[in-house]
């Protein structure tokens, strides 16, 4: 039965693992960060690494173990991304890894830490992840793109009852395809017509071509279902071709912030985005997150940031709970586990290893409205949507 409650590391956190002697020969316990530090979604990596930075020096040390971060950057390539997290395992042998940027990233490193025997947690949007080519090593932090897309559209839908005409723009490779069927699925659902699709590839930077085509479609609301920079830019390109003006427009998997920063008030107000995340959270979790990287950089949490810390500190967490690194002893803490987190409660799922967390739905505001420098948005929603193991396919 599906989970509906209503009211989602992109980095890989991995230990040297196995045998205490494959601890670092100082007995230091190695947290390796995968994040696309070049390549397209170079900016998300950028952010990701200050998180799991943060995390880390927080800390100090795990276990009695001094805490050692060391970043594989995967250049926005699944296949580079993947070799060098497998040329790492074969090096140093099992160990945990946080995050990727890329769903097929993830796919593929799961399966590789899998087979060595280490654990993972990642922050990719693929239903696959827990679903069906889940394993019993890889945990997601982020809703996927099916809760992604629940709570984001489905409130926007809600709340404008006009809406009956539908136009998506959509990146064509895993995560894209993901976020186009879960979004048809809740629009044949809502009997909304599904008017048509732009899709594009992860190298494009333009998009004002597809911007035109949704725009002859005449919708009465465009969803963006791309990331990172190709989002932000199809976002300003639709806003100067003025769709603001003539259809509501939704971004379901933004960064948040991060985007709106990039964006400006002047895009950003009255568009709604859909993030993992937002700075303004009141749980206590967020609050001591917000304090530290106000302290540390002077700046307020974005998603990339805050997802990176979050992962980092489960599985340091989980390695001073169990007294050490071994895999199989830190799944066990896993499994079922509850914890206060930067989006409130968050609960690790014992039968997909899905996080469990808040999803939010934001709506931008204007510049007169903003109470500081951070404040673009309003958040309208925040809600979880998860399937169980058994509705994704997950046998793990």
């Amino acid at each position: 039965m599906k989970k509906f409650s209503k009211f989602i590391i992109g980095c890989a956190s991995a230990m040297s693992l196995g045998a205490p002697a494959a601890y670092a020969e100082d007995n230091e316990l190695t947290i390796n960060i995968v994040a696309s530090m070049s390549g397209a979604f170079a900016n998300f990596g950028l952010q990701a690494e200050k998180g799991a930075r943060l995390a880390i020096e927080e800390a100090g040390e795990a276990a009695g173990m001094p805490l050692k971060m060391v970043v594989i950057d995967t250049e926005s390539n699944a296949g580079k991304g993947a070799r060098k997290v497998q040329a790492d395992l074969s090096e140093n042998g099992p160990g945990i890894y946080v995050g990727t940027t890329l769903s097929s990233t993830a796919l593929a490193v799961g399966q590789a830490v899998h087979e060595a025997g280490g654990v993972y947690i990642n922050g990719g949007g693929a239903d696959e992840l827990t679903g069906e080519k889940c394993n019993a090593s890889m945990y997601r932090w982020s809703a996927p793109t099916y809760g992604a897309v629940n709570a984001s559209l489905r409130p926007v839908l809600e709340a404008h009852p006009d809406i009956k005409r539908v136009y998506t723009i959509t990146p064509q490779y895993v995560f894209g395809e993901a976020m186009l069927t879960n979004a048809k699925a809740v629009l044949e659902e809502q009997g909304i017509e599904h008017v048509g699709n732009s899709y594009h590839s992860l190298k494009d930077k333009e998009f004002s071509g597809f911007i035109a085509q949704a725009q002859a479609a005449n919708p009465d609301l465009l969803i963006l279902l791309n990331f990172g920079s190709q989002a932000a830019a199809s976002m300003q390109q639709a806003v100067n071709f003025g769709l603001k003006e003539r259809m509501k427009i939704l971004m379901v998997w933004s960064s948040g912030l991060d985007t709106m920063q990039s964006l400006g008030a002047e895009v950003s107000n009255g568009v709604y985005f859909g993030a993992q995340y937002w700075h303004e959270e009141e749980a206590a979790g967020n609050q001591a997150l917000v304090a530290l990287t106000q302290e540390k950089l002077g700046e307020a949490p974005n998603y990339p940031l805050a997802s990176y810390y979050q992962m980092t500190k489960v599985m340091i967490d989980a390695v001073n709970a169990t007294g050490g690194a071994d895999p199989e002893a830190i799944k066990a803490q896993l499994a079922g586990l509850t914890y206060d987190g930067i989006t409130g409660v968050e609960m690790v799922s014992a039968d997909n290893n899905q996080v469990e967390k808040n999803f939010y739905l934001l709506l931008g505001k204007d510049a007169a409205s903003q109470t500081d420098e951070n404040d673009f948005a309003d958040v309208v929603s925040k809600g979880k949507f998860f399937l169980t193991a058994a509705e994704a396919g997950c046998e793990k």
